[in-house]
């Protein structure tokens, strides 16, 4: 199944007792705003997860590290997702936090995963239906991997024992160092290229049609090992998904990003 959902196909989908769908909306600077945007109105049948609360772990570089993949699938069972479902994730707008959730649950082994395109706002947009109540699934089996795959360790980026292509998916002034609003240390990773993960999207925060999102990635050197990373390992998710449309596959995820590689440097 392609990465990509329609607001169309998850209209039809909704009662398909199957699915089961996940708002991740949130804001970096107001972090309990998502889950109070979500109370106050949802996808019919959807659950929210947090950034911050559900897939962000506790030990590890960077701002957002990964949970640890047992108490992230525990969490999960818990909620209701299970190994036969078919998760189907949405966020605020371009799918720069529901693509976390896309990489962490394929990363694990569950591809039975798609993103909303177009998200809160393509929905809403439509006026479509919406509900404050919230969903009670059974608890269900998860069966994930116990460790992380397709990600890459600070160590392997630094040592240069390997050719990687190196794509930083923050915005262009951070990029060169010329602000830093967040992090301590402005400036990129050295021989990193920069692709801002905004403009995956258009304006309505639905992805770039294919043929676009091809030419966008077309100095990608595939024959290098493809390493995307932004500030914490959130964002450069969507240019992960961004490039799976396009139809390059296996990119590889720094997880630390560059809030975790300035913490070895300063080491």
């Amino acid at each position: 199944m392609a990465p990509l959902v329609t607001t169309d196909w998850l209209g039809e989908q909704l009662h398909d007792e199957d699915i089961r769908v996940v708002d991740t909306r949130f804001y970096l600077a107001e972090p309990t705003r998502g889950r109070s945007e979500y109370e106050a109105g949802h996808i019919p049948g959807s659950r929210y997860l947090s950034l911050d609360d559900d897939l962000t772990g506790t030990v590890g570089p960077g701002r957002h590290p990964l949970p640890e993949p047992a108490r992230f699938a525990a969490k999960l069972e818990g909620l209701g997702i299970g190994d036969h479902h078919q998760v189907v994730v949405y966020d605020q707008h371009d799918a720069s936090i529901a693509a976390r959730l896309w990489w962490m649950l394929r990363s694990l082994g569950h591809e039975s995963v798609v993103v909303l395109d177009g998200g809160w706002e393509a929905w809403v947009a439509e006026f479509r239906s919406t509900t404050t109540e919230v969903p009670v699934w059974d608890t269900s089996e998860l069966n994930l991997a116990s460790e992380w795959s397709g990600t890459i360790e600070r160590g392997t980026v630094a040592d240069g024992t390997e050719r990687l292509f190196l794509i930083d998916a923050r915005a262009p002034e951070r990029h060169r160092g010329e602000i830093e609003p967040i992090d301590p240390i402005a400036g990129h990773i050295p021989g990193s290229f920069n692709i801002p993960y905004q403009g995956n999207t258009d304006e309505s925060g639905r992805f770039l049609p294919v043929e676009q999102l091809q030419e966008r990635y077309a100095a990608v050197d595939t024959s290098a090992r493809v390493v995307c990373y932004c500030g914490s390992g959130v964002t450069a998710c969507s240019n992960i998904l961004a490039m799976a449309i396009a139809g390059i596959e296996d990119a590889l995820l720094y997880p630390g990003s560059w809030s975790g590689w300035i913490e070895g440097e300063e080491k």
